[in-house]
């Protein structure tokens, strides 16, 4: 129930209260227009993020006006005094309605009157003759401008040129500078791409002007003779210095030569498909005289000296040394110095005649004027998308608020209008959370989360449809914990419907209820002498298995050997020591059931309730503390939210997040279903018969334990002394047996 407060004379507030915690609540159009006025300590979310929100992005991108990616008051306030002022009937913000009455658009107000006359110019442009504007009317902006030249985002295509030389003007900007997107989806020029592309074409032509004769050293093969010359330059240079260690001293010759030994090691093989070890000695036989004799080059390398031949003019040379080599490639220095200053070389394809033509032309001013038209209607344009803002804000925005202001999608019993936060829903173990929530940092998340004081899942989401992957945290309120743990498989589905396979990764274990808190001292117990057993067993079994084994493998003198004389002091004094423990044992329980004989029937339920208690008491205080304080807060705040208030997710709220499996009550035979073995019944109904013999003894004055002095009226102290008695010591047990 919602309660009006006013105060101080300014607005009136209504106040509600969800989860534990006063909120105000926004039920009004003038609500909304008054956003500015809340105090912010009041509100329940101070940010939350744009991305991984079951919301429509580009809503919230709308809204973000800074693009910090996050959603701040300020930014709420902002569209919320903007909306309710161009907006005639605030009220009908609630309806979050995807489609706007034109006549609901405040033309009174300059802003609104801008907004009527471009949401008229978007049915216009889409040929539409109706009286109200929808979000899918302005949310296609390719289809708004298909159709328009200029549309003032300052990008010209060639459906802007009239001409066709500027039309093909535009087409050869995009091939070789680049394009932007146009409004109207076409690729496009701007200014930049514009003043780009004739800076490059002047730059090309200048640059091949300078191309003269003289720059050419081998005419039109001067770039192949380079190439040529560059393939060779490394392995020439290599041979050079080889001859000149052999000039400075001739013990070098064999250790810069390739050696006959080497060569013999590959003598054997076929010596063609060895090109590429041949290729490593060097390219002529080293020399004092430092000279290559074409005729004796290695002839791995001889295809790449015949080629430089051919194109430097050495083909009537017999020979070259390293001054004459060094004097060919000088003569590539202009060449090289004038390709290095190029310029221009993205119209290069456009090709020189091509390139002087477009210059000639000097088509530049009026791709300018062209771009300028375009931006004159900017305004306009701009208009045009306040429109779509308007649209997206009037079908969304309150959606928002109730998630940010009150968290009412949160805390309603509407399951099918879950929170902007929920993700879908997991089904694992005969449940389904509700409350899933996308995740971008597993390990980071845990770390904040665990505060929430509820148990959470984090489960990795793979989707066999779409192939993609995610990761969710499920928040575990209702149910029993003993299956979960991870590896465990379930299914979640999220908001469209989409299945993924889901599987658990980590647990935080917190207290789901106060019945399992009530049981788990005595599962832990359980689970503990079970550890005991099973590991007891297994050392035992392990043991067994090692003596078989050894007896199996031990030498036959062993298996021989005497066996040990039956030692009858040894076994009388632990028979003895047995006897002493269980007549101790049996006077100890003499002492309880006489407490319990005067005892009545409901003394002894209080003192079973008790014990329970005492054990259990701990655990269910400790359970109810951490489940009074559960809250989605902390989960939310790993999640990049900013949350004010607290999201309080009480024991009663908490069976509204977790459904679990009801079966209905059938008597189902099971054809399969273990039949109870008769040694089973018959020590069942043994058990039964001693209960029943113990009771009736219980209750009369004449109950007596088994070879005990038992009366109800002797105290504990005599039983346990009878009992002393009756158990002979260990040494005349031993006296007797020898």
């Amino acid at each position: 129930m919602a309660l009006k407060v006013k105060k101080d004379g300014k607005y009136e507030w209504s106040y509600c209260s969800l989860g534990g915690t006063v909120r105000v609540n926004v039920q009004s159009g003038e609500d909304i227009a008054h956003l500015g006025e809340l105090d912010q300590k009041l509100w329940t979310v101070l940010s939350c993020p744009v991305k991984g929100l079951e919301f429509d992005e580009s809503t919230l991108s709308m809204i973000d006006t800074d693009h910090d990616g996050k959603i701040r008051v300020k930014e709420i306030v902002a569209a919320a005094e903007w909306l309710t002022s161009v907006i005639k009937n605030k009220d009908l913000i609630l309806k979050g309605d995807s489609v706007l009455p034109l006549n609901q658009i405040n033309a009174e107000n300059p802003a609104g009157l801008k907004l009527l006359n471009s949401a008229k110019q978007i049915l216009s442009n889409l040929k539409l003759d109706k009286e109200e504007i929808s979000v899918a009317d302005t949310s296609d902006s390719v289809a708004i401008f298909a159709e328009t030249g200029a549309n003032g985002d300052g990008i010209i295509t060639e459906a802007s040129a009239a001409e066709q030389e500027l039309k093909d003007v535009i087409k050869d900007i995009v091939a070789t500078i680049g394009s932007a997107m146009d409004r109207s989806g076409v690729p496009g020029v701007n200014t930049d791409h514009i003043e780009a592309f004739y800076t490059a074409l002047a730059d090309y032509s200048a640059w091949q002007a300078a191309a003269t004769k003289d720059i050419y050293p081998f005419g039109d093969n001067t770039q192949a003779a380079l190439d040529a010359c560059e393939a060779v330059k490394a392995k020439l240079a290599d041979y050079f210095m080889r001859c000149k260690l052999i000039a400075f001293t001739e013990s070098a010759a064999p250790a810069v030569d390739v050696s006959a030994e080497r060569i013999g090691q590959i003598a054997a093989e076929d010596l063609s498909a060895r090109e590429d070890e041949i290729s490593t000695y060097p390219i002529a036989r080293p020399t004092a005289e430092g000279i290559v004799l074409f005729d004796a080059v290695n002839p791995a390398w001889k295809p790449r000296i015949e080629a430089v031949r051919a194109l430097v003019g050495l083909q009537d040379s017999k020979s070259i040394n390293e001054s004459e080599w060094n004097a060919i490639l000088d003569k590539f220095a202009p060449y090289i110095a004038w390709k290095a200053s190029k310029k221009g070389e993205a119209v290069e394809p456009l090709g020189l005649e091509r390139v002087n033509a477009l210059l000639k032309s000097d088509d530049k001013a009026a791709l300018l004027a062209l771009v300028d038209a375009d931006k004159a209607l900017e305004e306009e344009a701009n208009s045009i998308d306040e429109v779509n803002k308007l649209t997206h804000l009037y079908r969304d925005f309150y959606k928002l608020l109730k998630n940010y202001v009150i968290f009412s999608d949160f805390y309603s019993p509407n399951m099918d209008e879950p929170a902007i936060f929920e993700a879908g829903r997991l089904f694992i173990d005969q449940r389904c959370c509700r409350v899933c929530i996308k995740i971008a940092d597993m390990s980071a998340h845990a770390d904040m989360a665990g505060l929430s004081g509820m148990f959470l899942l984090y489960c990795t989401c793979t989707s066999r449809t779409t192939g993609q992957t995610m990761d969710i945290v499920a928040v575990m309120t209702d149910g029993h914990t003993r299956n979960l743990r991870p590896g465990l498989n379930g299914v979640f589905y999220d908001r469209n419907g989409l299945d993924w396979d889901a599987k658990v990764i980590k647990v935080v274990d917190n207290p789901i209820s106060l019945k399992q808190a009530f049981w788990a001292p005595y599962v832990k117990l359980w689970n503990f002498i079970t550890g005991l057993v099973q590991k007891s067993a297994a050392e035992k079994d392990a043991k067994a298995v090692e003596n078989l084994q050894t007896a199996a493998t031990s030498a036959p003198a062993d298996a021989a050997a005497k066996k040990q004389p039956f030692d009858i002091a040894k076994y009388a004094g632990i028979f003895a020591a047995v006897g002493m423990a269980l007549g101790v044992i049996a006077a100890a329980l003499a002492a309880i059931v006489s407490g319990l004989a005067k005892t009545p029937w409901w003394g002894i339920l209080i003192i079973i309730a008790g014990i329970m208690l005492v054990i259990s008491g701990p655990s269910c205080l400790i359970a109810w503390f951490k489940l009074r304080r559960r809250n989605l807060g902390p989960v939310l705040n790993a999640n990049g939210w900013a949350i004010n208030s607290g999201a309080k997710v009480n024991i009663p709220f908490g069976r509204t997040l977790t459904s679990i499996a009801k079966y209905p009550k059938l008597n189902l035979d099971d054809p399969y279903k273990p039949r109870t073995p008769l040694w089973r019944k018959i020590l069942c109904w043994f058990i039964t018969l001693c209960v029943i013999a113990f009771g009736v003894l219980f209750f009369t004055d004449n109950l007596k334990c088994i070879g005990l002095p038992f009366h109800k009226d002797k105290p504990a102290e005599e039983l346990v002394e009878a009992a002393a008695e009756d158990a002979a010591p260990a040494e005349t047990v031993v006296e007797a047996a020898e």
